[in-house]
């Protein structure tokens, strides 16, 4: 099992390292990418075993898991993981007692990739499916919780009209979640800042979780942005 953790940053925005706000387009931003990449993870899983990497580390998992318990969010919530890849912060959500859970993907390989770690971890009450969030079927809607761990960086990497994409994002946000949802992002590709911006429309800051610091150009700087936000009545 591999931790990945991307740093694109170019400067610091008040004491956040940050990228540029023009972020330059990258195949990390392509479906053809994670259909690859995923398909290489799950015949990894079924030769070895290995799950894969886990994005941001298993800290930022960590993180989601023990706010939500602090502020006693109910285990039965709604809660949706958005581009869940192996489906990893579903399996420590399901042991942490949540009960309501569901994560798509858009790409199959993906899903299958879940479902096979879900099943080995005799899990089968969470709901995986394959799902474009930015078109997204009738069904998905009513959740009480959303979380991203990395894929809005993604779709900001898009080659192709990423900034249209990152504004639809936000739209199906609204749509999907119920009146007070609580929305939680991590990112390393934008900064506290930014994602206030990004999110102005609909969505008001909560709180900004802490996560690991380090020195870039004599500031403190954070290797990744963690926020809640919860939708407007």
């Amino acid at each position: 099992m591999e931790e990945k953790l991307f740093v694109l940053g170019a400067r610091v925005d008040n004491g956040v390292v940050s990228s540029e706000y023009d972020i330059p387009p990258s195949k990390l931003g392509t479906k053809e990418y994670w259909n690859d990449t995923y398909a290489r993870e799950l015949q990894s899983f079924k030769d070895i075993g290995d799950v894969g990497e886990i994005w941001f580390g298993v800290q930022s998992m960590t993180r989601i898991v023990q706010w939500m318990k602090r502020q006693n969010i109910g285990e039965d919530s709604a809660v949706l993981d958005i581009g869940t890849g192996n489906g990893i912060l579903l399996v420590d959500l399901a042991k942490a007692g949540f009960s309501n859970l569901t994560g798509i993907d858009y790409s199959p390989a993906a899903v299958e990739l879940a479902k096979c770690i879900l099943e080995e971890e005799l899990l089968q009450n969470v709901r995986i499916q394959v799902e474009d969030f930015l078109n997204p079927s009738m069904c998905l809607s009513g959740f009480d919780v959303c979380i991203d761990k990395g894929t809005f960086d993604a779709i900001s990497l898009c080659p192709e009209n990423s900034a249209g994409k990152m504004s639809h994002y936000v739209e199906t946000l609204h749509k999907v979640l119920k009146q007070k949802g609580i929305f939680i992002i991590t990112s390393c590709n934008w900064t506290k800042n930014e994602l206030v911006n990004q999110f102005h429309e609909g969505f008001e800051l909560q709180e900004e979780l802490p996560t690991s610091k380090f020195q870039f150009g004599g500031k403190m700087g954070n290797s990744v942005t963690a926020l809640v936000f919860v939708k407007k009545t």
